[in-house]
């Protein structure tokens, strides 16, 4: 393989078309997964904006773009998936055919290991190194919204009844429900963020926002609009106020629904959920294929779903001392976190302590103590 290493900034014009070419033909060839967001060079080069180490692997057969690897290095060796933590989706972006030797790949990048925890399924050459698979459900509008509507009222009749009567109910108890698809002010993405913040310190979870850099990526990434990709902000008003929204990344055919958030005080009506019929909708209609809802099981991603695609974590290893010791360090953590979600007794328990922990935050930043 001919395989050549550049920093994000120095991939030319050329390349990134080619790689949004195979991106863009991918689900006519039998690979929709590979046509998501999250492996777009937009969301590379952003990554690459506000994260160090952020390199691209280009394989040329004849001369031409095959194949491109995005991943962050260490000064170590130690490679991750570029944005592991917040990518929803990882792994090789290739032409159809294309096989390549997995160590080999690592060597060229000067990688000792490539930890990854979103990998996409068909990525044969670094199989061997799963240690676990989840489900990634996803909604399916590639046939438009009414066949969309007509599945839930087969799968999911309750749900679909109770969350339009409860659009209804908001309209008329708060004033008129409209809906922005592509959002374009900056004030309403602010909102979103502390609103997703707030959740997360309720629930007892890290924030995320409190990262600098995820901060930054998001804020570049709602400024990033191509013909290929855009960071795109839809919010669900009543009465003229903000009440749901949502960012994440679109691609020609996919929207990843990544950060969904919503104002509590409307709790009652659902606004999340409609917030997402709404997505689904506007989707259809503006051409996309599916929306990419995520790894994990949530019941309102088992309502909202039409199917699900299949994601791993693990990591591809050569036979090095530093990748022992990075396995070594990062194994028991993943397994015990497996295990928590595995097992419903003990996810249930952790869940409520976490909430437990998120009250008293709370509370905590509310007496200003």
């Amino acid at each position: 393989m001919d395989i050549r290493v550049y920093r994000p900034g120095e991939l030319t014009a050329a390349d990134r078309a080619a790689w949004t070419a195979i991106q863009t033909q991918a689900p006519a060839h039998g690979s929709p997964q590979l046509a998501n967001p999250f492996l777009s060079p937009e969301f590379a080069l952003t990554v690459g904006r506000v994260r160090r180490g952020a390199r691209i692997a280009v394989v040329r057969e004849g001369g031409e773009p095959a194949a491109f690897f995005p991943y962050q290095r260490s000064a170590a060796g130690v490679g991750r998936a570029i944005g592991l933590g917040v990518s929803d989706c990882q792994g090789v972006v290739h032409r159809p055919g294309f096989r390549w030797d997995a160590r080999e790949l690592l060597r060229a990048c000067g990688l000792s290991v490539w930890e990854f925890d979103h990998l996409l399924a068909g990525q044969q050459p670094f199989e061997g190194g799963v240690t676990a698979s989840f489900a990634s459900p996803v909604i399916e509008v590639a046939q438009g919204y009414e066949a969309y509507l007509a599945h839930l009222r087969a799968t999911a009749p309750t749900f679909l009844k109770t969350t339009l009567a409860k659009e209804r109910r908001l309209g008329r108890q708060v004033g008129e429900v409209a809906y922005v698809h592509d959002e374009r002010d900056p004030a309403a993405l602010r909102t979103l963020m502390a609103w997703k913040s707030a959740q997360y310190r309720r629930t007892g979870r890290s924030d995320r926002f409190s990262h600098p850099w995820i901060t930054q990526l998001v804020e570049r990434l709602f400024h990033t609009r191509t013909a290929a990709f855009a960071g795109q902000l839809s919010v669900l008003y009543a009465g003229g106020q903000p009440i749901a929204a949502h960012f994440g990344p679109r691609s020609r055919q996919v929207l990843s629904c990544w950060f969904p958030a919503y104002d509590p005080r409307f709790r009652k009506y659902s606004p999340g959920l409609v917030l997402h019929l709404r997505m689904a909708e506007a989707s259809a209609a503006d051409g996309l294929a599916l929306l990419d809802l995520g790894r994990g099981d949530k019941p309102y991603k088992d309502d909202l779903k039409t199917g699900e695609f299949t994601v791993s974590e693990g990591w591809v290893m050569r036979r090095h001392p530093v990748a022992l010791g990075h396995r070594a360090h990062r194994a028991p953590v993943r397994a015990l976190r497996n295990a928590v979600h595995s097992r419903p007794e003990l996810f249930e328990t952790a869940d409520r302590i976490l909430k437990r922990i998120g009250k008293i935050r709370v509370s905590r930043k509310v007496s200003g103590t």
